[in-house]
């Protein structure tokens, strides 16, 4: 019997971002619900990120979520909870191509990702001989290769970050930097004001520094006027939505509605 071809394992966010005419729309998925993440990955969001930072999502959870978002249109992305070697490790040999790593504040820390996310001699991933990574040996030039399938979102969400934005972007292997609101809100003073005009102000004009690298730019937007500005300023991709969210918001909206129609109907 004549095996099958060698598997696809390029990166779908990558050859997303690169073929794209106009930015990519995403959502965050904290639910941990994979039927949740199975519907919305045909809803027609670009990218999905599998938030292992504020979320209660383990490592066997990702490889879920990540076998349901590769059959479909949308592009997985894994937050990890620390820019950690161990974590990368383990979520590199289950598959994950496209890693966003929270609170990068410095080049040194983003030198740190790169190495522990790439094979010697360029950096320090441990081999292993049969993973989901590599379809379980049927990729039999993945060590040869894996570096090129693999995408590094740095996260910027501090002052620090700020000011080193781009001694960050100069490091070889980081790919694009995220801007947060909401931590940047409280790096600056104004914690809970992710949406407001100086916070939003702020990332627009880090997206123009950003930019001038040549390397994708990125952003979370707290609400919708905020994602129109993120939009129409010229972001790679933006994320528009959270799963949970989006489930909570139309259950309150529900809820009061039909509690208000409950007391216009109460007799006196």
């Amino acid at each position: 019997m004549t095996p099958p071809g060698r598997p696809d394992i390029s990166n779908a966010f990558r050859n997303a971002l690169e073929t794209a005419d106009r930015p990519l729309l995403g959502i965050w998925l904290m639910l941990n619900s994979f039927n949740a993440t199975e519907g919305i990955s045909w809803a027609g969001f670009d990218w999905a990120t599998i938030d292992g930072e504020h979320a209660p999502i383990e490592l066997p959870d990702v490889v879920h979520h990540l076998r349901i978002l590769e059959g479909s249109p949308t592009a997985p992305i894994v937050r990890l909870a620390w820019n950690d070697p161990i974590l990368l490790k383990r979520h590199l040999d289950i598959g994950v191509g496209s890693f966003m790593l929270p609170f990068v504040q410095s080049a040194q820390e983003a030198r740190t990702a790169v190495q522990a996310m790439h094979y010697p001699p360029r950096g320090l991933r441990g081999m292993a001989g049969m993973h989901r990574a590599d379809r379980f040996g049927h990729v039999p030039d993945y060590t040869e290769t894996a570096s090129e399938n693999l995408f590094l979102i740095c996260q910027i969400e501090t002052v620090h970050a700020m000011d080193n934005l781009e001694e960050i972007l100069a490091v070889d292997g980081v790919d694009s930097v995220f801007f947060g609101p909401s931590d940047l809100s409280a790096s600056f003073g104004r914690p809970g004001d992710a949406q407001g005009e100086m916070v939003t102000e702020l990332i627009l004009r880090a997206r123009d520094r950003a930019a001038a690298s040549g390397k994708f730019v990125g952003a979370l937007a707290a609400d919708d006027e905020q994602a129109r500005k993120f939009l129409s300023a010229g972001f790679d991709y933006v994320n528009v939505a959270i799963d949970a969210a989006l489930l909570f918001r139309a259950a309150d909206a529900r809820a009061a509605d039909y509690r208000r129609l409950g007391h216009a109907l109460i007799k006196v």
